[in-house]
């Protein structure tokens, strides 16, 4: 909960504090973007838009309940989801090029 800043000052440390968090919690998410990889057959599935739009959906009503504005949810979430489909498409990309390889001890 946002505490009643006195200061700019006071505003920018929170702030500095809230987005030491966001990041962490990126890295997270991130870690579980790589894991999916594994788990999709195709570039398709990778992108998975039916996905996109229904986290879209639930984070709209999830900022709706906890008071933020639904617009801003939805255009950072949209950035970051894209930003994950990269990341996840060159993962995938990799094992796809790995499980392709000969197994030499076959």
């Amino acid at each position: 909960m946002a505490v009643t800043c006195t200061t700019l000052e006071d505003v920018r440390t929170n702030i500095d504090s809230l987005d030491q968090q966001i990041v962490t919690l990126l890295a997270e998410r991130g870690r579980y973007v790589s894991q999916a990889a594994r788990f999709k057959k195709d570039t398709d599935g990778v992108k998975a838009p039916q996905r996109v739009e229904q986290v879209i959906t639930k984070v709209r009503g999830l900022s709706e309940t906890v008071g933020a504005n639904p617009e801003v949810t939805e255009q950072v979430y949209r950035a970051m989801i894209a930003a994950f489909i990269q990341q996840e498409l060159a993962e995938h990309a990799a094992l796809t090029k790995m499980s392709d390889k000969p197994n030499p001890s076959n």
